[in-house]
């Protein structure tokens, strides 16, 4: 049964990826389930026998991956604070796991960006519900700044951490399309001073 699950997990990761770079590079509609067998090296059968359809894979594959993004940020956040650094050090962590998070799936955040702005879409709903939970994990933080009094009670909590979370994923994409001989430190460091200078009110 272990390695049925395995198997069965090897072939899903291969048809996630197979299909966020083919809707990334040319769009939803004009990907069709034989090019993403194809690209993942497996029957069409395969296709729907993981997946009820098309959409189907389309809302797990968000689902999936802004799980493994939100994961990502919430263990930056938890190492900080484990080891006594503040909240706004915990978020500093967060914007560099974000980064790095996009460095290793750039298309998986192209698609996540160019699927947010649509509105005709029958995964609307599914949209709305994975970027509240990479939200949250953000809001979840400035909650405890506030708390911890490292940041203002006026500042609007669920704003703040719709910028900061968008600061991070434009940043990264131009970063990637327009400006790729920077180094993520170099991304990270631009992104680190607006954090402490315009967040926090702290000197940079």
């Amino acid at each position: 049964m272990d390695s049925s699950n395995t198997r069965r997990d090897a072939t899903r990761r291969k048809l996630f990826e197979a299909a966020v770079t083919l809707i990334a590079e040319q769009g939803f509609s004009s990907t069709t389930v034989d090019e993403i067998a194809e690209r993942a090296g497996v029957a069409k059968g395969t296709v729907y026998y993981n997946f009820a359809s098309k959409n189907v894979l389309f809302e797990e594959l968000l689902r999936h991956g802004i799980e493994m993004l939100a994961t990502s940020l919430q263990a930056a956040a938890a190492e900080v604070t484990g080891r006594g650094g503040s909240r706004i050090d915990a978020l500093d962590a967060m914007i560099r796991a974000g980064l790095d998070f996009i460095s290793r799936y750039p298309a998986l955040t192209q698609l996540y960006v160019a699927e947010l702005w649509r509105t005709n879409r029958a995964w609307q709903s599914t949209l709305m519900v994975v970027r509240e939970r990479a939200i949250t994990v953000v809001e979840d933080v400035l909650r405890e700044a506030v708390a911890e009094g490292e940041l203002s009670e006026e500042i609007d909590i669920p704003l703040t951490a719709s910028a900061l979370f968008g600061m991070v994923l434009v940043a990264a994409l131009d970063w990637q399309s327009y400006q790729p001989d920077r180094s993520i430190d170099d991304v990270h460091a631009a992104l680190s001073r607006l954090l402490q200078g315009r967040v926090s009110g702290r000197p940079s």
